[in-house]
């Protein structure tokens, strides 16, 4: 059983740091922003933005911003019932966990929603932290079954999701893609699927579909417009693409106006 404590959002504190102590309670850490330097029972542990940590209950723990350099980070507090089985693999094993996330956008903006509703006092708070809270576990249970990928595979991987983070809105093509790295299109498609759960030009799609969100709820422009500028030169198709990937029209998604839906759109 889990017990959801606290959750806390750390964003860019100075001069922030944590004492030596043996924790009462399990810790999950997810850095979105910089660096943050622990230590982990006598052993020194630097993570960066990406990666997950899971410090179980009991440890020896200190923590401080690494090289004077303020970060960012969700850290969420729970316990669990120490007589039985979580079924979750790395909650079980209680050790000392660190990890760098394949699907790490989707995990911060599910942290996102849940330091949000720990704030709030709506109706079924607590049934709602607690599955968004399970969903994370079973997002970083999934991805430590696969196999590891290689660091030149991450590599090559993560200069293609830059630059397509980088160039959403222009026309890109797999090829295009392939030439960044020196490898064929077929690798390419096949080694972003094998470290992010999708083709690069899928991942593209989702991009220009979260940036209409955005315009959508805070912008003037028109529909049409914003077709236009994320590279859609055929509004019918972009009405298809915006559709395909947050099963809803355009029209009606400003009808609902909820930023929080987006959440939903990476899966």
């Amino acid at each position: 059983m889990i017990q959801l404590m606290s959750v806390h959002f750390d964003h860019f504190i100075p001069n922030w740091r944590t004492q030596m102590e043996k924790i009462g309670h399990n810790v999950l850490v997810l850095v979105t922003e910089g660096k943050v330097r622990y230590d982990i029972n006598g052993s020194e542990v630097v993570a960066e933005r990406g990666e997950l940590l899971y410090i179980p209950k009991s440890t020896r723990r200190s923590g401080e911003n690494w090289a004077g350099t303020p970060h960012q980070k969700y850290t969420v507090l729970f316990n669990l019932d120490c007589e039985l089985p979580t079924g979750v693999p790395f909650l079980d094993r209680k050790q000392f966990l660190r990890f760098r996330l394949a699907h790490f956008p989707y995990a911060q903006r599910r942290c996102e929603r849940l330091y949000e509703e720990m704030r709030g006092s709506k109706s079924f708070r607590e049934l709602i932290c607690l599955g968004i809270v399970q969903e994370l576990f079973g997002i970083l249970s999934r991805e430590l079954e696969k196999p590891e990928v290689t660091p030149m595979k991450m590599k090559y991987a993560q200069t293609v999701r830059q630059y397509l983070l980088e160039h959403y809105r222009e026309p890109i093509e797999i090829g295009q893609l392939a030439r960044l790295i020196r490898r064929s299109p077929n690798y390419t498609t096949a080694l972003f699927k094998e470290v992010f759960g999708q083709s690069p030009i899928r991942y593209m799609h989702q991009l220009r579909v979260l940036e209409a969100c955005n315009l959508l709820l805070n912008s003037d422009m028109t529909i049409a417009s914003i077709s236009q500028y994320l590279g859609y030169y055929d509004t019918s198709y972009f009405f298809r693409i915006f559709k395909k990937y947050s099963s809803m029209s355009p029209g009606e998604f400003i009808a609902r106006g909820r930023p929080s839906d987006l959440s939903q759109l990476f899966s």
